[in-house]
């Protein structure tokens, strides 16, 4: 079996890595070569070039936005164009689930075959082989690929027709982003009134206020420390997905739009290229407190004289 894998980023170049190690043949490509040392060093081809992906059995698409995913398929040298019937090609990418259904509907009309696979876990896990990956689409497809699945995750699940993966990825997004705004307005609001925000982390993190994102966020909050996720720019787009959702079906998420407009007061105070833990930033300066670890500041700085 011969794979390409498109898309070589943060998540990308890991999970490309992990594919290669179930035996078949890797080509790796990207816009740029920056991955390309790495994987050529653990005998992956690589490539500048998506049209070296036309040749493959499986195709996987690990990429920004849905744009750019439309851009490699159906673009002026997009690549659907020289796919041949009953190839696949897996889309790891989070994007719209509307136009994800586009998508499939257009590979459907030339037999190639299309699995919406959006995944879910950090760096670490693309890296360990663990992450979890929600998939949409023909089952007695996703059973064909569900080998290669289990070489970049841990857990795997088959959620329905086309479209279904996107979706369930959007639900699991959306409540972490919901929890990461909650942390960023409450948590100042303890340091404001006196509270230890060192105890009062240890306190949430093993308390029922604990969540993944707690426990994610609050020891880079008590740090300063903001570079260690998905940057909010980026990551805003599943906002725009559950407010459009909302909208089309009518379905009211006014917790989520609350969220969405502390997501939309962290942009706007420029603080789009940091994590989400960052949005504690736009509440610390509204109270005029640093929800910050003393301690470890006290450390920093006597270690810097």
């Amino acid at each position: 079996m011969k794979i390409a894998f498109v898309g070589l980023g943060q998540m990308g170049k890991p999970i490309a890595i992990n594919l290669a190690k179930g035996g078949a043949s890797v080509v790796a490509i990207d816009r740029t070569d920056r991955a390309f040392a790495d994987l050529a060093a653990k005998g992956i081809e690589t490539s500048t070039d998506f049209r070296h992906a036309v040749d493959a059995d499986v195709i996987f698409l690990c990429l920004p936005n849905v744009q750019v995913v439309t851009d490699v398929l159906f673009g002026d040298r997009g690549i659907a164009a020289s796919l041949r019937p009953g190839q696949i090609v897996v889309d790891l990418s989070t994007c719209d689930y509307t136009k994800t259904l586009a998508i499939a509907g257009k590979l459907a009309a030339a037999e190639v075959g299309f699995l919406d696979a959006p995944i879910s876990g950090m760096e670490a896990r693309a890296i360990d082989g663990t992450l979890t990956v929600m998939c949409g689409g023909d089952q007695a497809l996703f059973d064909r690929v569900r080998p290669l699945f289990d070489l970049i995750g841990k857990t795997i699940l088959y959620m329905g027709a086309a479209g279904s993966g996107q979706l369930t990825k959007l639900i699991n997004q959306l409540l972490f982003d919901i929890n990461a705004a909650a942390l960023a307005e409450i948590l100042p609001m303890a340091a404001k009134l006196g509270l230890d925000p060192a105890r009062i982390g240890e306190v949430v993190n093993n308390g029922t206020g604990r969540s993944y994102a707690s426990e994610f966020f609050i020891p880079r909050m008590l740090r300063g420390h903001f570079g260690d996720g998905y940057p909010m720019q980026a990551a805003y787009k599943d906002l725009v997905s559950g407010a459009a959702l909302s909208a089309e079906l009518g379905i009211p998420l006014p917790v989520l739009a609350a969220a969405t407009a502390t997501y939309q007061t962290a942009l706007l105070k420029g603080h789009g290229p940091k994590d989400k833990g960052a949005m504690v930033l736009v509440f610390e300066e509204l109270l005029g407190v640093a929800f910050r670890d003393g301690q470890q500041q006290t450390n920093q700085e006597e270690g810097g004289r």
